[in-house]
């Protein structure tokens, strides 16, 4: 095949596609929930006492007794024989940011060699993946390598269906046989637990008599690119790296804004309806799909859910995703920046916390109360913002968000807080012990004499803030579009948990001071915004004059790159929070450093590998072979008596020969191994690496522009993006 063939060979099998796709879409009523053994299917299953008692279990997080879990298992087994599964898998969540499952059979043989089924509590409750083969920190080695997944009741076991069968899917938390955490879950269920014990405590300090359990909730917008199978086939950086390491912008890009909320393609629309068919059926609220900015870019958004619910079905909608492209002749493209010069790819987090009897704490409300508690939780992440900034960043660091952040798609990589212009007003006079003036929107009532009247709508939506206040909850919106929702929601929940402490002690000694609650209140609050109000910022977070100001005047941090961010792990600071909530202890939090930088590390050596080999292999070759033949050319037509200009010709050797420099640079920067520790390896990555990377790039997309279209191998970014 010629060196253009694989390319030319793919734009043809998508033109030539003709088979139609088609999705079935049954009624609602039909599929939704269809495959989960939730609480309505337990109780059409159990006995009146097992399912209160698993019930119990999954509102209060009370432990379920081993005859009750033997009851479970035996239920369990049969409603997912009935459904055609003779395996079962704990599926649970390393530290990888994907999916692991080990399987095994419903199986077992009796005295006489008979196959019979068992599935006992026993076998519900834990199963034992090898701990070192996993991402661990050190925590594991080959020679202690033991670990144990035990089932989580509540999140609820469902069924995964492929084209070799049906497979019953029991979410749970991953540990080692020493007891910490080797996942994702564990620090998770922690972290919430501890911030339902702060938020308990300080609601009952302001007159709560009545206080269900709190927890977080999230909803997750997943951002996504769609390419068809044959272009990434013939794309070994995409294959391989998830992102085009080169390519040269197309003529058109998304400058017109045309396909934001366009028109889907109907291959796409197809493609999204069978996605949501999968989901509807394990419970998953997907409810908003629709064109992202960039072209081939697009987004689904499912209704928030519990958060550790959330996170569990976050990772089961990148899993849908990935699995339903291959069906529809797609490669789904997690990576948050797959195409330079285009908007890369986020997960906006929308977090808040609440519970059955006061609501939604981050909603202002319509009774004095309901305001009055609205604007201790909204306080407390901004303090938790303003102290724990570096942190929220450091659980968004991955050799990939640094390609999209910072950007103009992107938040900034300063953590700020943004309120919107009348609630910003609110609190900056509470710092001030001033009084606000309210505009028009709806009236509310804080339930402070001090402060007047503000509108429910807090003002507009800031594009350019990574953690803004949207109405009802707060959207952090620099997580990145592959990344597990965990770790932001468990820096999230335990940066609120150590504020609501704090406030709650402030809180105590004004009310024994004979302060009414508003006055404590107002008193507690003062304090905390004259404290930590340098994290409110309601501009432009992608203004140079922002990025100066934040550092210099605001004391703000500015970590751009993951070599910058996950030091911060390590930092007293951050490694006493989770010690004194419980949500990690020391040495967990140090294994994830380790862990997170290994990946980092890793993941930039194979790109730079791929830049090598692709340079050496495919682009250089291809320039030369046009070199070449425009050299004979040239020599021919002299013969006629003719002549060209043959700056062309010049600028391609230039180009390649550079190009064959920086790389043969790359190879021997590559080969580097004698770092003092892995802070300065990271920092090798993110500077002498990716800056070589960066500049063989520039090459190697000039020659692009230079070469003759048919003699070019790899598919281009116009036909990756705009051929459906």
């Amino acid at each position: 095949m010629t060196a253009n063939g694989v390319r030319n060979l793919a734009i043809t099998e998508v033109l030539n596609r003709t088979s139609a796709d088609t999705c079935e879409v049954r009624p609602l009523s039909d599929t939704w929930a269809c495959d989960v053994f939730n609480l309505a299917t337990m109780e059409e299953k159990l006995s009146k006492n097992a399912f209160k008692a698993v019930r119990k279990t999954v509102q209060t997080g009370e432990p379920l007794d081993k005859a009750t879990a033997d009851i479970v298992a035996a239920a369990m087994k049969d409603w997912a024989m009935s459904k055609g599964a003779n395996f079962f898998s704990h599926v649970f969540y390393p530290l990888t940011n994907i999916t692991a499952e080990k399987h095994d059979g419903f199986i077992i043989t009796n005295s006489e060699g008979h196959a019979i089924t068992e599935f006992t509590g026993s076998l519900l409750i834990k199963g034992e993946p090898d701990g070192s083969s996993f991402p661990n920190g050190s925590l594991r080695m080959t020679n202690a390598a033991r670990g144990y997944t035990a089932w989580d009741p509540t999140s609820p076991a469902y069924i995964k269906h492929t084209a070799n069968g049906a497979t019953l899917m029991i979410p749970s938390v991953f540990m080692s046989w020493t007891g910490e955490s080797l996942d994702k879950k564990i620090p998770l269920l922690r972290s919430n637990a501890a911030m339902d014990a702060a938020a308990r405590r300080v609601l009952a300090l302001m007159g709560e008599t009545d206080v269900a359990p709190l927890n977080a909730s999230c909803g997750p917008e997943q951002e996504y690119f769609l390419v068809d199978q044959h272009f990434v086939n013939a794309r070994p950086d995409l294959m391989l790296a998830g992102r085009t390491l080169f390519g040269a912008p197309p003529a058109k890009g998304q400058e017109f804004d045309d396909h934001y909320f366009g028109a889907i393609p109907e291959r796409v629309q197809v493609y999204m309806q069978a996605v949501e068919e999968k989901l509807y059926r394990l419970g998953i609220p997907a409810k908003t799909h629709h064109n992202e900015v960039a072209p081939g870019q697009f987004e689904i958004a499912p209704y928030h859910e519990a958060a550790n619910i959330a996170a569990d079905h976050q990772q089961l909608v990148m899993t849908t995703l990935k699995a339903t492209a291959e069906e529809h002749g797609f490669v789904c493209l997690l990576h948050e920046k797959p195409f330079a010069g285009l908007n890369g790819s986020g997960k906006h987090v929308n977090w808040s916390v609440g519970n059955e009897t006061q609501g939604n704490l981050l909603d202002p409300g319509t009774s004095p109360e309901q305001n009055l508690n609205f604007l201790v939780f909204c306080g407390a992440v901004i303090r938790g913002v303003h102290k724990f900034g570096p942190l929220l960043r450091a659980v968004i660091a991955t050799a990939s968000n640094d390609h999209r952040l910072g950007a103009n798609e992107a938040p900034p990589a300063i953590l700020s807080v943004y309120l919107g212009d009348q609630l910003e007003a609110v609190f900056e006079d509470i710092k001030n012990g001033k009084v606000s003036v309210s505009s028009d929107g709806g009236e509310m009532d804080l339930g402070l004499s001090q402060i007047l009247n503000f509108t429910r709508d807090p003002g507009d939506r800031n594009r350019t803030s990574p953690f803004a206040f949207t109405g009802n909850r707060f959207e952090f919106r620099a997580v990145g579009s592959s990344q597990s929702v965990s770790g932001p929601l468990v820096a999230m929940n335990t940066m609120l948990a150590d504020s609501l402490t704090w406030i709650g002690d402030k809180l105590e000694v004004q009310l024994e001071a004979g302060k009414t609650v508003a006055e404590a209140v107002a008193v507690v609050l003062q304090e905390l915004m004259q404290e930590h109000g340098a994290a409110v910022f309601g501009g432009d977070g992608y203004s140079s004059e922002w990025h100066e100001a934040a550092v210099s005047e605001r004391g703000l941090r500015n970590l751009p790159t993951s070599a910058d961010a996950l030091p911060v792990f390590t930092e007293p600071e951050v490694v006493e929070l989770f010690e004194k909530t419980g949500v990690l202890s020391a040495v967990e939090l140090n294994a994830r450093y380790e862990v997170y930088s290994e990946q980092y590390i890793n993941s930039v050596a194979v790109e730079a590998k791929l830049v090598i080999d692709m340079a050496k292999t495919v682009i250089y070759p291809a320039a030369l072979r046009y070199a070449a033949d425009l050299a004979a050319t040239f020599t021919a037509v002299e013969g006629l008596g003719a002549s060209f200009d043959t700056t062309q010709v010049k600028v391609i050797a230039e180009n390649a020969n550079l190009l064959l420099s920086t790389v043969g640079e790359l190879a021997t920067e590559l080969e580097r191994h004698d770092f003092a520790d892995t802070e300065a390896h990271m920092v090798h990555s993110a500077t002498t690496i990716r800056g070589l990377m960066d500049q063989a790039r520039v090459y190697a997309d000039a020659l692009e522009a230079e070469v003759d279209d048919a003699a070019w191998p790899l598919p281009k970014y116009r036909e990756m993006l705009f051929i459906k």
